[in-house]
């Protein structure tokens, strides 16, 4: 890859930056240093710029189904073994604001009164009561996150599970107008920061000094996931794969459907496995990367990577992923962030794979539309297992769509009360002044849009199959 040099004006715009930035005392020298190289790789257009005939896709060799993996061990003593050589990593950055919930949106309540933390806390603390390891689990933060993560954490004192936190790095906001950084210009709060995507996990694993801890314990594989993706459990099988086949990097991918179509998916180009991202495409093969046809798979973000493996590469500095460049608006004044992300990293790595999940595997909660799904009776909890219950047919989940009334939590549970049946039902869609009564059973195609100014309630067990409803007359 051609790394372009800087233009006169592009290189006095760094020197600049970068005296401002080398006078904010909030933030440590590594971060200094990241954020400065990722700016001058910015300036410098080095952009990847993928050959739209030289993609390929991959072979069951680079993108491995799941069902051709060899069984796990199943002695108690080699899944220790096992077990003893695994870290699991949750991203921990993301702010529960989308749902309308401050602090961090993994102590958003999922099911019967339990957080995703607590899920994930009970999980490995199970595995490690029955197989006597420890594994242990660690929180990457970030500067939203950190403070509230270190109270909550608090109550698993007690709990047979090792628990580290810590922070990704904190980089300064670039106002677009004249390239400087805004905490400089006097935005020290909050707003002139920003965390640089989840890309940053090897780089603040490493500077934390989490990774050399780990190294000494004889940890070999991260498994990084998502906190709000519920389907992302430890699985022995892939962990075993792994070590057999001395892959440094995998990647889950699951069948895309129609409400992924947008997601990155996994190619071979130039020999090598890489992630290949909507923004990387060019325009006029947008409508093909979207089909479900050519691209069939996509990254579910469960990744599993070699702790060596991101020590060689982070030391050599060689994890150069492709920029998202994210345009922000603070106060009025817009601004820049550059962020990279983590899967993207998959093209450095020896021996990288793919591996083709069952879609159980992607169970994320990204709105109050997903927390109905997780909270009815499509699923169980088992052991802190969210289980999709054996009683639906249709392999894909109900399509919903909420209106605008449901976004934030706490409106969401106020508009139930109790959460609808749902295990016959294929879509369902609700705007307006909406509230649903107890015990109510959704089937097939249900909508429930409220004429304005009509308060709608659909009245306590009652059965909705194939309907649509506008008023209390359709009732």
């Amino acid at each position: 890859m051609a790394t372009a040099t800087l233009s006169p004006a592009d290189t006095e715009k760094l020197s600049k930056l970068k005296s401002a930035v080398a006078g904010l005392s909030q933030i440590s020298e590594n971060e200094k240093s990241g954020f400065i190289n990722l700016v001058a790789r910015y300036l410098s257009g080095e952009a990847e710029h993928v050959e739209w005939s030289k993609i390929q896709t991959p072979t069951d060799e680079v993108v491995v189904p799941y069902e051709s993996l060899a069984p796990a061990p199943n002695g108690s003593s080699e899944i220790k073994n096992l077990l003893d050589k695994l870290v699991v990593l949750k991203l921990n950055g993301g702010l529960g604001t989308t749902m309308g919930c401050t602090g961090p949106k993994s102590v958003i309540e999922v099911r019967d009164g339990l957080t995703f933390l607590d899920l994930i806390v009970i999980q490995i603390e199970n595995l490690n009561n029955k197989y006597g390891s420890s594994v242990p689990l660690l929180l990457m933060n970030s500067f939203n996150t950190h403070d509230d993560t270190l109270k909550i954490v608090e109550k698993y004192k007690n709990s047979n599970i090792e628990i580290h936190t810590f922070n990704q790095s904190q980089y300064p906001r670039v106002v677009i107008d004249d390239f400087l950084p805004l905490p400089s210009k006097g935005q020290t709060g909050r707003d002139g920061w920003y965390p640089p995507g989840h890309g940053d996990v090897f780089p603040s694993l490493s500077n934390s000094g989490k990774l050399d801890t780990l190294l000494s314990q004889g940890k070999e594989y991260v498994f990084v996931a998502n906190s709000d993706n519920l389907g992302a459990i430890v699985d022995l099988k892939i962990l075993n794969h792994l070590i057999q086949n001395k892959n440094e990097y995998c990647m889950e991918v699951t069948p895309k459907t129609l409400a992924d179509v947008k997601g990155g998916t996994l190619i071979s180009y130039e020999g090598r496995v890489q992630l290949l991202e909507i923004a990387q495409v060019p325009n006029e093969h947008v409508n093909e990367f979207k089909s479900i046809e050519k691209f069939k798979i996509f990254n579910t973000n469960n990744l599993w990577v070699n702790l060596k493996a991101i020590k060689r590469l982070v030391e050599a500095d060689a994890l150069k992923m492709e920029i998202i460049p994210n345009p922000k608006e603070v106060d009025g004044v817009k601004v820049l962030q550059l962020e990279t992300a983590a899967g993207a990293a998959i093209r450095f790595f020896d021996r990288a794979i793919g591996i083709n999940v069952p879609r159980s595997r992607f169970l994320p909660v990204k709105a109050t539309s997903d927390l109905l799904l997780v909270q009815s009776d499509l699923y169980t909890l088992e052991d802190a297992f969210v289980i999709r219950n054996k009683a639906r047919i249709n392999p894909a989940n109900p399509s919903i769509e909420l209106g605008p009334e449901f976004k934030k939590v706490s409106n969401f549970l106020s508009r139930f009360k109790s959460i609808p049946s749902i295990v016959n039902l294929d879509s369902l869609k609700v705007a307006g002044d909406v509230w649903f009564g107890a015990g109510v059973t959704l089937k097939g195609k249900v909508s429930v849009i409220a004429k304005p100014g009509v308060k709608l309630e659909i009245p306590d067990g009652a059965v909705l199959a194939d309907k649509e409803i506008n008023g209390p007359e359709d009732l």
